[in-house]
């Protein structure tokens, strides 16, 4: 199973040529994960000829307008528990300590709660505890699997595939909460301007930030919330 969350992992980070070019690697994992339902498996398959076979600039550009300019399709977790407030970098932090004892090396440009590097450090963990970590933000995954699918997009399949491999039920409640959030058209910048300089993001009823909601403060603690530390780059 580690080898998928590598491939998961690559179809969710900004698409590149050598992406492209392993089309058929890529297929063949996918093929033979029978922890996936076939319909999920077929759908990556789709995403995967949809990458693999496009114009790499249309390909980029249509990464950069879901991931990159829409802050309810933000691949920073973390985003969306404590938006851009300070406990963000505690448990950023936590989270870093992590990936130093697993081994992970990380660019100094990208932040610890970036799903890809997420899923990288989740292949380098045994099935159980991956499974485990996983099902932490299965709401957060299963709601953006959701937006993806309003718009139309083909990389809704991670989301489902992810939910599908944590074998967590995503929380009711937090889920409807962020059913509740607006998507921001990427092309609309003022909108997008008045978006950003909004407060923190609230996932569900309560707010994360306060600690006050039960299943955001089990996922924190599992993937961490320690003292603050000065952090090292930026996200992309």
């Amino acid at each position: 199973m580690s080898t998928i969350y590598r491939v998961l992992s690559a179809l969710l980070s900004y698409p590149e040529l050598p992406l492209q070019e392993a089309g058929s690697e890529l297929r063949a994992v996918i093929a033979g994960e029978r922890a996936l339902p076939a319909r999920v498996r077929q759908d990556l398959a789709g995403l995967v000829h949809q990458i693999a076979g496009g114009d790499l600039l249309e390909v980029q550009a249509h990464y950069v307008d879901l991931f990159d300019r829409t802050r309810a399709l933000s691949l920073h977790l973390f985003e969306h528990v404590h938006g851009e407030s300070r406990d963000r970098g505690q448990a950023m932090v936590s989270l870093l300590e992590r990936y130093d004892q697993a081994g992970l090396e990380m660019s100094a440009t990208e932040l610890p709660d970036y799903l890809p590097l997420f899923l990288e450090f989740l292949s380098l963990q045994a099935p159980d505890a991956a499974r485990a970590m996983l099902a932490e933000p299965v709401h957060i995954l299963a709601a953006l699997g959701e937006r993806l699918k309003e718009r139309g997009s083909a990389y809704a399949a991670v989301f489902e595939a992810l939910v599908a491999l944590s074998e967590a039920r995503p929380d009711g409640e937090i889920l409807a909460a962020l059913r509740e959030s607006k998507l921001e058209d990427p092309h609309d910048l003022t909108a997008l301007d008045r978006v950003w300089e909004e407060s923190e993001v609230r996932f569900g009823p309560q707010d994360a930030v306060t600690g006050e909601c039960p299943r955001a403060a089990g996922m924190l603690r599992r993937m961490g919330a320690a003292r603050p530390r000065a952090e090292e780059g930026a996200g992309r």
